[in-house]
């Protein structure tokens, strides 16, 4: 009975955390038209570098992420979305915003990934990549 006991306590030890993680202790950010700086800041000299931006539309979805560095702007991503709410492409541009990659999504009937098209700057086919769900019951 000890041994149970002591194997239930480290089960619920090791579950709780991740239990924790998952309950918002606030209320739901409204992302509709908000835009989120991420900044460094230097401990000693207090000077703030931009490191993120993320931007979303009126309707709360993400429409750009833009990644710097310390010579300016590292890349650039663009969301769009098709009529079923879902990212339908996923466009990167460079550090010039040139167009570097650009992905397509279909999605199967349960709105999971099923098929993504990865498509070179030029829009040439270069590689994909199909989702599979395996489920199994207990």
């Amino acid at each position: 009975m000890k041994k149970i006991l002591t194997l239930f306590a480290l089960v619920f030890a090791l579950t709780l955390p991740a239990v924790a993680q998952n309950t918002q202790t606030g209320p739901k950010i409204n992302k509709k038209n908000l835009v989120i700086k991420e900044w460094n800041t230097d401990v000693k000299s207090g000077k703030k570098v931009l490191d993120h931006i993320t931007t979303y539309n009126p309707e709360g979805k993400k429409i750009e992420e833009i990644e710097y560095g310390s010579e300016g702007q590292k890349w650039r991503k663009r969301f769009e979305y098709g009529a079923d709410g879902k990212v339908s492409r996923e466009s990167v541009y460079d550090e010039r915003n040139r167009l570097q990659t650009v992905k397509k999504f279909e999605y199967n009937e349960f709105g999971r990934k099923k098929t993504q098209y990865n498509y070179n700057g030029k829009g040439k086919l270069i590689s994909m990549k199909v989702f599979e769900y395996i489920t199994e019951d207990a």
